[in-house]
C-alpha cells in the first residue's frame, strides 16, 4: 500500500497510467511464460511424496523448470526481434513503450519465484513465503520508489529499478530454498533418485488449467487495452491507482491458497472426502470474515479512503474502489472452489467455465467501457468475477458433493450479508468519517461474535486463542 500510494502521488496520472499499462501487459506474458506449473507443483508432487516416488518428484522439478527456462527465452527473444510491431499493435507509445521494455525481464522472474513458492508450500515452510512475499518484494520496491521520490527521476528509471528488485529478490528466494531442502533432507534424496519424468501427465492437466490464469490476465488486460484505446492513459492511471487496494480483500485469499491445495492433494491421495469438505468450508468462512474488515472499508468508506490515499484529483475513483471491492470480496468469500475442482481433476468443466468466463469479459468490456469509462470497466470485471465465481460453485456441487446447505455455512453467509448491509445503511446515515469508521468497524465485530462456533478458533488455528484480546473476541 506504502509503494502504491506513493508511486500515485509523486506521478502524474498519465505517467502513473503508463507504468501500470506495461505492468499489465508484463502480467498477462507471465501467465504465459508460468504455463500453469505452479499449481502442477502443489498438486502432483505432494501425491508422490505420499508414495515415496522421489524420482517422479524429481523429474516434475526438471520438467517444469526446463519448460520455464524455454517459455522466458521465447518470450524476452520475440520482444527483441518484434518490439516496434508489438508497440504499434498495444498502443504504446512515448514512455509506455520503453517502460515496458525495460519491464519485460519481471515476467520470467516472476514466474519462477511463483514455481519457488509452491515448493515453498509443499515442504511446509509459510514463513519462507512471508519473507518473500511481504517483506523482501515490496520492501525492495519501496527501496525503488523513495528514489524516485528524492532524486525526482522519471518512469523508465522506476522501471528499471523494479526489474532489478524482481531480479535480487528471485535470486535470493532460489537461495532460501536450497537451503530449506538441504535442511529437510529432500535435496539428497532428490539428487539420490533417477529422474522419473511424467511429462505427459504432467502436462495433461496443466494445460487446461491455464485457461483459469489466462481469465484472470484477461481481467487485468482488457480493460487496460480498451481503456487507453477509448479514454488515453489517463483513465487507464485511474482504474489502476485503485485496483491494488481493492484486491487488499485477496490477501487472505491468496495466503490460504499458497497452503491449500497440498493439504486437498494429500485428503484427496487418501479418498477422505469428509475431511476435504470440511477444509473447504472452514476456510472459506475464516477468509470471508478476516476479508471483511477490508471489504468494508474499501465499499462504505471508498470516498474517504480514496482521497485520503490519493489525494482530489482521484476522487472520482472512489466508485472504482467500490466496485471492484465487491467482486474480489466474493471471489474470496466462497473459498477455492476452483483450485478444489483441480485436485478433483475435473479439467473439461474448468476449461468450459474458464472460456465463458473471457467471453464475458470481453463483452462487458465492450459494452461498458467506451460509455463509462474506468467505472465500466470496473463494472465488466466484477460482473465477470462474479459469474466465474457462480459456475464454478455449481461444478464443486456436481462433481464433488460440496454445497452450501447442510455444511453449516448456510447460516454464516447469511449474517454475513446482513452485517455487510446494515454497516453500509448505518455508514451512509452518519456525516462524520471516524464515526463512519467505528460503526462499519463494529458491524465486523459483531458478525465475527455471531459466527464464533463455526469458526472452530481452537481447533483450527490454537495460537490465536493464546492471545487475550483475540480470545476473547473469538472464543
Amino acid at each position: 500500500m506504502v509503494v502504491q500510494i506513493l508511486l500515485v502521488r509523486t506521478l502524474s496520472k498519465d505517467s502513473y497510467g503508463a507504468f501500470a499499462y506495461a505492468l499489465s501487459v508484463v502480467a498477462f506474458l507471465q501467465t504465459g511464460v508460468t504455463f500453469g506449473l505452479d499449481r502442477t507443483i502443489t498438486r502432483f508432487i505432494p501425491l508422490y511424496q505420499e508414495r515415496d516416488e522421489y524420482d517422479r518428484i524429481f523429474g516434475t522439478i526438471v520438467t517444469v523448470a526446463a519448460t520455464l527456462l524455454s517459455l522466458s527465452l521465447g518470450v524476452l527473444a520475440v520482444g527483441l526481434a518484434f518490439h516496434d510491431r508489438i508497440h504499434g499493435w498495444l498502443g504504446l507509445h512515448g514512455p509506455a513503450g520503453i517502460v515496458l521494455a525495460v519491464l519485460i525481464v519481471l515476467g520470467p522472474m516472476q514466474s519462477l519465484d511463483d514455481l519457488v513458492t509452491g515448493l515453498f508450500a509443499v515442504v511446509s515452510r509459510p514463513r519462507a513465503i512471508f519473507f518473500r512475499r511481504y517483506v523482501l518484494a515490496p520492501g525492495l520496491r519501496l527501496a525503488v520508489v523513495l528514489t524516485l521520490v528524492v532524486a525526482g527521476t522519471g518512469v523508465v528509471s522506476l522501471a528499471a529499478g523494479y526489474a532489478v528488485a524482481g531480479v535480487i529478490g528471485t535470486v535470493a528466494y532460489v537461495w532460501m530454498l536450497l537451503r530449506a531442502l538441504d535442511r529437510l533432507g529432500i535435496r539428497a534424496r532428490l539428487l539420490a533418485a533417477r529422474p522419473r519424468f511424467c511429462v505427459r501427465e504432467l502436462f495433461a492437466f496443466t494445460v487446461p488449467l491455464l485457461t483459469t490464469d489466462l481469465v484472470y490476465a484477461a481481467l487485468g488486460l482488457t480493460d487496460v487495452l480498451l481503456l487507453a484505446h477509448y479514454r488515453g492513459s489517463a483513465a487507464v492511471g485511474g482504474l489502476r491507482a485503485v485496483q491494488p487496494i481493492a484486491q487488499l480483500n485477496q490477501i487472505v485469499f491468496s495466503t490460504f491458497l499458497v497452503l491449500f491445495t497440498p493439504v486437498i492433494a494429500r485428503h484427496f491421495a487418501r479418498n477422505e472426502t469428509r475431511q476435504i469438505h470440511h477444509v473447504y468450508w472452514q476456510t472459506a468462512r475464516w477468509i470471508a470474515l478476516a476479508t471483511l474488515p477490508v471489504f468494508v472499508l474499501t465499499v462504505d468508506l471508498a470516498g474517504p479512503v480514496t482521497t485520503t490515499l490519493f489525494g482530489a484529483r482521484y476522487g472520482s475513483s472512489a466508485t472504482v474502489l467500490a466496485i471492484l471491492s465487491v467482486g474480489y470480496y466474493v471471489q474470496a468469500a466462497f473459498g477455492f472452489n476452483g483450485t478444489t475442482l483441480m485436485v478433483y481433476g475435473r479439467l473439461r468443466y474448468i476449461v468450459s467455465l474458464n472460456a465463458v468466463a473471457v467471453v464475458v469479459n470481453v463483452l462487458l468490456n465492450l459494452a461498458l467501457v467506451p460509455r463509462y469509462g474506468a467505472t465500466g470497466a470496473a463494472l465488466g470485471t466484477t460482473g465477470t468475477l462474479i459469474a466465474h465465481n457462480l459456475l464454478k460453485q455449481i461444478g464443486l456441487r456436481a462433481a464433488t458433493g460440496i454445497r452450501l446447505a447442510g455444511s453449516g455455512s448456510a447460516r454464516f453467509y447469511a449474517t454475513l450479508v446482513l452485517g455487510i448491509c446494515a454497516s453500509l445503511v448505518a455508514v451512509k446515515a452518519i456525516a462524520f468519517t471516524p464515526a463512519q469508521v467505528a460503526v462499519a468497524l463494529a458491524a465486523v465485530v459483531v458478525v465475527v461474535r455471531v459466527n464464533r462456533p463455526a469458526l472452530m478458533v481452537v481447533e483450527t488455528f490454537p495460537e490465536l486463542a493464546r492471545i487475550p484480546l483475540v480470545r476473547s473476541l473469538l472464543t
